[in-house]
């Protein structure tokens, strides 16, 4: 069970043995499982957040990215069995293939040790990333807050567009423009294209509301 924790499909189309499953039925439990713990954690330990705070940090908790972080804190990425064609372009390290091997082995997890060393596995990873959150709550992220800024003064919804990606495998850097209505608003580069979205976002909103203020 531990095995297909680790197996991209990926690997399934190079094999001959017909019984060697992905992970992805694992992943769908897994998800399950941890989206539960993450929002009964955050009701019992923070009982004056609201309801739009509790969604907000449950969504910082299990989104992608934070599980692709713990998934290399626990250098996870070295056991994935990938295909040559994913291994070759960079799934090893690919934030959505982390995110989903570990989700497979908290689904594992459940099946093979039950609920409560599941439930302890997940405030292992989790547990310092809940605690940081405190009695601030959790900031909307750069995305978010352009996102309703721009619904509250009735515009559409933005548009990320890839400008480029370079770099080998190890060191990729990735371009984003972030496009309102068909005007240029912000760009942004990181190492992930979610990092250079953030990035762009942030750019795009501090513009908005700098030009907000010189307008009041």
């Amino acid at each position: 069970m531990l095995t297909q924790a680790v197996v991209h499909r990926s690997f399934l189309n190079e094999q001959d043995d017909p019984a060697l499953s992905s992970y992805d039925r694992l992943e769908y439990l897994g998800d399950a499982f941890l989206g539960w713990v993450a929002a009964a954690e955050l009701y019992k330990r923070y009982p004056h957040y609201d309801e739009g705070e509790l969604t907000r940090a449950r969504a910082a908790l299990v989104r992608g990215e934070t599980l692709a972080e713990v998934a290399r804190s626990v250098g996870l990425g070295a056991y994935l069995l990938l295909g040559q064609g994913e291994e070759a372009s960079g799934g090893r390290d690919r934030t959505r293939n982390l995110a989903a091997a570990l989700e497979a082995v908290i689904g594992a997890t459940v099946l093979d040790q039950g609920e409560d060393a599941a439930r302890s596995l997940v405030l292992r990873w989790l547990g310092p990333r809940i605690e940081a959150m405190g009695e601030a709550g959790v900031e909307r992220d750069a995305k978010s807050a352009l996102q309703e800024f721009l619904q509250g003064r009735g515009h559409s919804l933005p548009v990320y567009e890839p400008l480029s990606e370079t770099g080998e495998t190890q060191d990729r850097m990735f371009a984003v423009r972030v496009v309102v209505e068909g005007r240029p608003l912000g760009e942004g580069t990181g190492r992930r294209r979610s990092d250079a979205e953030q990035s762009a976002a942030r750019e795009a909103l501090a513009a908005l509301q700098s030009t907000q203020a010189a307008d009041a």
